[in-house]
C-alpha cells in the first residue's frame, strides 16, 4: 500500500544510502517535448537532510535533466529507488531540482560543505529540494544480486583528462560540453559553460534528433501544440465578427441587440 510523506522518513535515509542504482525523471513544460528517464549507478549521491537529496552528475552525451531544470518555471524532477534485495520497497522523491555546474562558486561551496568526492568527468551536482515522498510495495520488482560497479565511464574520463593534460586541447571537457551538452534533444539550452565555450570557439552542437520532430534553429518546436489552438481562435473570431456584421445589417435585428453590438464595436 502506498504511503506519502512531506519529508524523507528518518528510518529510510540509511536504506537510500545503501542502494546501488536509482532513476531520474524530468520533462520539458511543453507537451511536444520528450520525457527523460536516466539510470544512475554508483555511490555518489546523498541525503543532506529530510528535504534535500543530491547526486553527482557525470559527463555524458545527453543533458536532458540539466536542460529541464534550467527551463524557466520548470525544475520538476522525480527520483526513484527500488529494492532489489531484502524487503520489497519502491520510493519516489518529488521536488524541484537545481544545477550546480562545475566551476561555479555554488558548486565549490556545496562540494566542500558536504565532502563530495570528485570523479573524472564531473560536470555538475544536481540538488533536489523535496516537497513530497512516496513509498509503495514493490512486490513485483525481481531480486537481483549486486556484483560490482562498472568502471567503464570513469576509465574513459581518466584517459580523456590525461590526453588533455598532455596538451591535446580537443580533449577538454569544456569542448565536449559545448559540442554535446549545450542543447537538449528538444533544443532547450543545456550547460551554461557549454553555451559559452560553443560561442567563443564556434563549436557546432551535435544533432540529437532526426525527422520532422527535430527542433529548428536551436529552439523547442512547439508548432504541433500551438497551431490547433490558433486555428480555433481565428475560426471563433471570424464567426463572431461575421455574425455581428450580419445582425447589424439586418432590419429584423432587435433594437437592444443592435445597441449592444454597436457598443462592442466602438469599444473594440
Amino acid at each position: 500500500m502506498g504511503v506519502f510523506y512531506e519529508t524523507i522518513p528518518t528510518k529510510l535515509i540509511e536504506w537510500i544510502h545503501a542502494q546501488k542504482v536509482f532513476w531520474v525523471a524530468t520533462a520539458p513544460l511543453t507537451g511536444s517535448g520528450h520525457v527523460n528517464l536516466s539510470p544512475k549507478g554508483g555511490p555518489n549521491f546523498g541525503v543532506v537532510d529530510e528535504r534535500t537529496f543530491w547526486y553527482l552528475d557525470l559527463s555524458g552525451s545527453g543533458n536532458e535533466t540539466i536542460s529541464h531544470l534550467y527551463e524557466p518555471d520548470n525544475g520538476r524532477i522525480t527520483i526513484l529507488f527500488n529494492a532489489f534485495e531484502g524487503p520489497p520497497r519502491i520510493m519516489r522523491l518529488w521536488g524541484k531540482g537545481r544545477v550546480l555546474e562545475r566551476g561555479t562558486r555554488n558548486f565549490a561551496v556545496f562540494a566542500d560543505k558536504h565532502a563530495v568526492q570528485m570523479l573524472p568527468g564531473t560536470r555538475s551536482i544536481i540538488v533536489v529540494d523535496i516537497h513530497q515522498v512516496g513509498t509503495s510495495c514493490g512486490f513485483s520488482v525481481p531480486f537481483f544480486d549486486f556484483k560490482e560497479f562498472r568502471s567503464t565511464l570513469h576509465d574513459h574520463h581518466e584517459r580523456k583528462e590525461a590526453k588533455y593534460r598532455a596538451g591535446n586541447e580537443k580533449e577538454s571537457f569544456e569542448r565536449y560540453w559545448a559540442h554535446k551538452n549545450a542543447w537538449s534533444m528538444d533544443g532547450l539550452p543545456g550547460m551554461q559553460i557549454g553555451q559559452v565555450i560553443a560561442n567563443e570557439e564556434k563549436i557546432a552542437p551535435i544533432q540529437k534528433m532526426v525527422g520532422p520532430l527535430a527542433p529548428e534553429n536551436g529552439s523547442l518546436n512547439r508548432r504541433s501544440s500551438i497551431r490547433p489552438a490558433m486555428f480555433l481562435i481565428v475560426a471563433l473570431l471570424s464567426f463572431i465578427i461575421g455574425f455581428c456584421a450580419a445582425l447589424m445589417s439586418s432590419h429584423k435585428t432587435v433594437p437592444w441587440l443592435n445597441e449592444r453590438i454597436s457598443t462592442w464595436y466602438s469599444v473594440a
